[in-house]
């Protein structure tokens, strides 16, 4: 039997091996020992995303979000990483800071971005990750039966060269799916164990008035020079209009006084 046949015949040993042994545990009552163990109680695979607006100042909205980002960066409220953070400045000055902190963390920073600032909108949502985190973990598992098999198949003596590099670079396409799967199940228990908090500054509506206010006075003398110019170029095309009118006005005024 050549090589490929005989790693065939090894993977559907494995596999078949793998499912009676999964069924035979079953039926006893016991899991396999590989098995990742699955809770499926409420919440336990819930990963949160919180939106906050507040409306502050503007004047004291750069100080705000610095003050944020470095209580983040202490860890003050517990485990928090900073994934995002934008200023903007002028007539409409704007701030917003994303960070992932653990849930015992997410009230207090809330409250100390609110002190002095007046609380707009809230969303709380929730992406249920039971599903997926199962999948995943089924996908590792069998993976990891695969490349254990495939190990044990590597350390016979009587394989050529051909096969052995064969086997070699099998062996290193289930490494490297499985390191991907790990990466996936990290990311995961990431989402769950932490939340993610977007915290968005505005300025009060009054002030986004008077702001709008002092844009019109500074755009006074552009707005003047604009309308002034098109006025101009308005009668600059109306002047042939008006002189054929008049043509044609005092032609019907000869032509009425010859008919009298």
């Amino acid at each position: 039997m050549s090589f490929t046949g005989m790693l065939r015949v090894a993977m559907v040993v494995l596999a078949a091996g793998s499912a009676l042994a999964g069924c035979a545990k079953q039926e006893s009552g016991h899991r396999p020992r590989t098995a990742v163990v699955i809770q499926s109680s409420a919440g336990e695979f819930l990963a949160y995303e919180h939106d906050v607006t507040l409306r502050l100042d503007a004047e004291r909205i750069p100080a705000r979000v610095q003050a944020l980002q470095e209580a983040c960066l202490r860890k003050q409220h517990g485990d928090c990483t900073v994934l995002e953070v934008s200023q903007r400045g002028g007539d409409e000055p704007r701030g917003m800071l994303t960070v992932r902190i653990v849930p015992a963390g997410v009230e207090p920073l809330i409250a100390a971005a609110s002190e002095g600032a007046d609380l707009g909108d809230r969303t709380t949502r929730a992406e249920d990750l039971a599903e997926a985190v199962r999948d995943n973990a089924l996908t590792r598992s069998r993976l990891q039966k695969e490349l254990t098999g495939l190990q044990a198949f590597q350390q016979r003596r009587d394989l050529s060269v051909a096969d052995m590099i064969a086997l070699s670079q099998q062996v290193s396409k289930l490494e490297a799916q499985l390191e991907a799967s790990d990466q996936e199940a990290a990311q995961q228990q990431r989402r769950i164990q932490t939340q993610k908090l977007t915290l968005h500054f505005e300025t009060p509506g009054g002030e986004s008035g008077r702001g709008e206010i002092r844009q019109a006075v500074r755009d006074f003398f552009s707005t003047l020079a604009s309308g002034t110019a098109w006025t101009i170029r308005a009668v600059a095309f109306l002047i042939p209009v008006l002189v054929v009118l008049a043509m044609l006005v005092a032609a019907w005024r000869r032509l009425r006084r010859r008919r009298a």
